[in-house]
């Protein structure tokens, strides 16, 4: 998925579209999470979809939940889907951070290598001249 080492730096165009895929993939988890969030809410807890859709998008976005909940099935569900939440809240930015840490890490690991071989160049030259 990305480039190794030895490979040269993505063009911008590459990159940006990395970007938006990972985009992608981190709106895709967090829809999905919302769907899990208003199905629970729904048939565990007894809400009307409205009202599931509002508790699973104040857990999903930390904000915590709007109701109070009455069934032990609902309030099982509501504690495993906050931890859960907590959960999606890293792999989503890990999902986001990824590509534009690993291409600033890539960029400076490959000034690292030009350096590293010019220095060789002026070594191997000096020691050619003596």
């Amino acid at each position: 998925m990305f480039e190794r080492r030895h490979e040269p730096l993505l063009s911008r165009a590459a990159f940006l579209w990395r970007l938006v895929s990972h985009v992608g993939i981190a709106v895709g988890i967090v829809f999905g999470s919302l769907v899990v969030g208003i199905l629970g809410y729904h048939y565990m807890e007894g809400l009307e979809w409205i009202d599931s859709l509002l508790n699973a998008a104040m857990i999903l976005g930390g904000m915590g939940p709007v109701g109070e909940m009455h069934a032990v099935s609902g309030k099982i569900f509501a504690a495993c889907y906050a931890l859960y939440s907590g959960i999606v809240f890293l792999v989503v930015a890990g999902v986001l951070f990824a590509p534009i840490i690993h291409r600033l890490i890539h960029h400076f690991h490959l000034e690292l290598v030009a350096e590293e071989r010019e220095e060789g160049l002026r070594e191997s030259k000096k020691l050619h001249n003596r």
